[in-house]
């Protein structure tokens, strides 16, 4: 059954400050499709905020946000959790941005801004990080595969999903072992337009991957990992 709950921002100001931004320079790059600020508040703002409980109940040190685009969650959750962060994009001209508004909101003590593949950072600063979220970016089993190699032990991957299907979910599960990611929470969300549904997966890093991890750039999302045989 869909949750109806709305999370209360103990920072509405700044969190309005950051839509504002993330408006206007949409007027001259492409951040969202979503050009009203009210149905910005919902859907980017209600709906991060959805993660917030989940990062607090997550294990304490570095969040990252996967694919972070204009900033959501990411930029929500660190202004709510104040946790030092690291906001993730490999688009150049997003990842400008996305330091443009950290910038104009005073957040530089607190977030920091890798323009490069989620895999190259695995590489450089493997399992350094306590929780990570991802919005709107890649099927399940691929960001279990992505979010292994950053994660310590007994970090959590926090997953934002609109649409899901069970095959995906199916699909996800079915490689646990290969990437020792296994779902420790699942909820559904009703947000307040009374339309729009979210589902919010929390994965849990146990141990090590049973293969070799972060594979080449892109693989994950072009060569879905097959759970072995046994």
């Amino acid at each position: 059954m869909d949750q109806q709950t709305k999370i209360a921002a103990t920072n509405p100001e700044l969190l309005a400050c950051h839509l504002d931004l993330v408006l206007s320079i949409n007027e001259k790059m492409n951040l969202t499709r979503i050009t009203s600020k009210e149905s910005a508040k919902i859907l980017h703002i209600e709906d991060s905020l959805l993660g917030l409980p989940y990062l607090n109940n997550a294990p304490e040190g570095r969040y990252g946000d996967m694919g972070s685009g204009a900033g959501y969650p990411g930029i929500v959750l660190a202004i709510e959790s104040r946790r030092d962060t690291v906001l993730i994009d490999s688009v150049k001209k997003k990842a400008a941005a996305l330091r443009e508004m950290v910038s104009a909101l005073g957040l530089e003590d607190k977030i920091s801004v890798y323009d490069g593949r989620i895999e190259e950072l695995a590489k450089s600063q493997p399992r350094s990080f306590a929780v990570l979220t991802a919005r709107a970016l890649s099927s399940l089993d691929s960001l279990l595969e992505l979010a292994s190699p950053l994660l310590q032990n007994h970090g959590q991957l926090i997953c934002y999903k609109a649409k899901l299907s069970k095959e995906e979910e199916e699909a996800a599960a079915a490689i646990s072992h290969e990437t020792a990611m296994y779902l420790i929470k699942r909820d559904e969300y009703l947000l307040s337009d009374q339309e729009t549904t979210r589902t919010i997966l929390v994965y849990e890093k146990r141990g090590n991957p049973s293969i070799k991890l972060p594979r080449n750039i892109g693989a994950a999302q072009k060569h879905p990992l097959k759970p072995r045989s046994k």
